[in-house]
């Protein structure tokens, strides 16, 4: 098995070495840039299977490295994206997950809960389907999902989502018909218990809604259900 390659691109230089010591010792290749432009280049060079990326950094802030990250060519655009808050501010969390990162962590962090943040994100993208849900193509009128090969099509024509949008929708997949709550679904995909009052999954919603949806603003494959969270319908177009 091959060492999961992490790449952090980070303008403090210390807390960027403590880091990288912990998770070479925890297993994990690990490089390091010190701002958005060389954290681009690093990524392209070396092609990691996470950014863990800083907010605030030199040249520009980190919401501009993660969008130019989802805009890369050759696959790198799928590359997990671990986003640093310094302030853990709610609306930073919001912007960072719309714009594509899978989670977010905010400073001052322990080494220990950003590692358990990566190996979760990551054990995301490697993890084999249920029994329960052994089939590889799973569709639903015109809209296919490829566990395997992790793509989502409508129509035939490719559906743009994160790795961490794609185990949602999978998720929900999985359990078609059924009402979920917001917590429900996200367990489901990070396999922990989480704050009663997260409301990043209806970011993620918004996003998936506008990749597989004719209309997003009247959507027939993810349905609200008022005050209890989402139903993927089984019967669709």
């Amino acid at each position: 098995m091959s060492t999961p390659q992490l790449l952090m691109i980070e303008d403090d230089a210390r807390l960027a070495q403590m880091v990288g010591e912990y998770l070479t010792q925890s297993g994990f290749g690990f490089s390091h840039a010190a701002d958005g432009a060389s954290g681009l280049e690093l990524l392209q060079q070396r092609s990691p299977d996470l950014v863990i990326l800083d907010l605030m950094l030199p040249d520009t802030d980190g919401l501009e490295v993660c969008r130019r990250i989802r805009a890369l060519p050759n696959g790198l655009a799928k590359v997990s994206v671990l986003m640093l808050t310094a302030k853990g501010d709610p609306m930073d969390r919001i912007i960072g997950l719309e714009i594509g990162a899978d989670d977010y962590l905010p400073k001052p962090f322990e080494p220990r809960e950003l590692l358990a943040r990566i190996r979760a994100v990551l054990r995301r993208r490697s993890e084999t389907t249920s029994e329960a849900a052994a089939a590889t193509v799973m569709r639903f009128g015109t809209l296919e999902i490829d566990r395997n090969a992790r793509t989502v099509t409508v129509g035939g024509a490719p559906a743009d989502l994160t790795s961490y949008q794609f185990d949602l929708l999978v998720a929900m997949a999985e359990r078609a018909g059924r009402v979920l709550t917001r917590d429900q679904i996200m367990e489901a995909v990070r396999g922990r218990e989480l704050e009663a009052f997260d409301r990043s999954i209806d970011v993620h919603m918004g996003r998936i809604r506008a990749a597989i949806e004719v209309d997003a603003k009247n959507p027939k494959r993810i349905l609200t259900v008022r005050g209890v969270g989402y139903v993927f319908a089984k019967q669709q177009d």
